[in-house]
Order: C-alpha cells, then structure tokens, then sequence
C-alpha cells in the first residue's frame, strides 16, 4: 500500500507533528516536504546498498529529543556535525550521490514518478483483465513501487515461482506475512522488466489456466 498524496492536517491538529516512513518511495515522487516535521527513508530501495538512513528534519524539532535518547540518534548531534558525528559509511555515501546525480540526468523525481506509474500501471491492468490473478489492495492505494498479486488457484504458487526464476524473474515469492507474490519495481527497474514479467504471466496463464 501507499499513500497518494501528503496527509492536510485538519486546524485542531496543528501542533501535530507529522512523521513519514518513506523508504520504499522515496525519491520516486515530488513530495511537499513542508508538511511534515520529519521524513526517514533506508537507502536500500531506491538511493544506495542498505546501512544508510537519510533524514529530513524541521529545525525547531532538532533540540526535542527525549533525555533518555542514545547520543548517535540525537538528530541534533547529527546535525551539529553534519552527519559526520562518527564515521558515516562512505561507501554508501558514495553510491548515494551517485545515484542522485543519475536521478537528475533522467529528469529529476518528477521523470522517476513518471517512470513508476508507467511500470506499475501496465503491470496492474494486467493483473486486472484476468481473473487468473488478482490484486488485493483498493485501487486507491496501490503502491508504484510494489505490486502484490494473488493466483486463483494458490496451489500453482511453487509452480509459479520455479518457472518464473527459470525465465531470470526471480525474488518474486510475497511478503511472508501476506503470501502470493509481489513484484518490487524501484526506481533502477527498466520498463523492459516489466514488459518480461506482463510476457512471462500470460504464458503462465495459457499454460495453467
């Protein structure tokens, strides 16, 4: 699931802070970054190999940190170092300003939203024209970046897989606590991955279903 757009807080909550886990998607869409008092994302999806966390934090919540909190999760320390406290991983660092200087050649985050809703969208009309596979999520909230789909007949899951990773369509098995399978398409997936994939499951259905 994904939230389309930035939550507007009604008046009698403005003192909210608003808090936003973004990791599967961010950099993948123009976010209105003034709404919120802090955004988190893991670089591992989208910006660089895991162990790197980028943090957006408003200023004036910098210096609210509970007495209790350990000094390297002290975004004011953090910040009063620039980010360099202690001995940031440079590797990751690294690959992360290689990978915004990529995104900007490419057209910046409006062309990567662009991107993702081509991807996804062609992957779930597919889903929808056929009763072989299903979506479980309201349309409302489907996620660019991840699409869950179920089989009609889940005892074809295994069968599926195996197949899939013998065409190189691998990591395709479902979140463990959800089941079916979920086809993850970050900002590095071509459209051609796509289109493979889309190939890949009508073949499936003409063969099984």
């Amino acid at each position: 699931m994904e939230f389309q757009s930035a939550p507007v807080l009604p008046h009698d909550y403005a003192e909210t802070v608003l808090v936003s886990d973004m990791t599967s998607n961010f950099l993948s869409r123009p976010v209105p970054v003034e709404r919120y008092g802090l955004i988190f994302a893991g670089t591992q999806k989208n910006i660089a190999p895991a162990g790197l966390t980028i943090a957006l934090v408003r200023e004036d919540l910098l210096a609210r940190v509970r007495p209790d909190t350990p000094f390297l999760y002290d975004f004011n320390v953090l910040a009063e170092h620039g980010s360099m406290f202690n001995t940031p991983p440079v590797f990751n660092w690294y690959m992360a300003g290689l990978t915004f200087a990529w995104i900007r050649e490419q057209g910046g985050v409006e062309q990567m939203h662009r991107n993702a809703l081509l991807r996804s969208g062609k992957l779930y009309d597919f889903i929808d024209t056929d009763d072989f596979y299903s979506n479980p999520v309201d349309k409302s909230c489907r996620s660019r970046m991840n699409v869950p789909f179920i089989l009609a007949d889940t005892s074809l899951d295994s069968t599926f897989l195996a197949a899939a990773g013998d065409n190189g369509l691998v990591e395709l098995k479902g979140h463990r606590s959800v089941g079916g399978m979920r086809a993850s398409m970050y900002n590095g997936m071509p459209e051609s991955g796509v289109d493979t994939l889309i190939e890949f499951m009508a073949d499936f259905v003409a063969r099984y279903g």
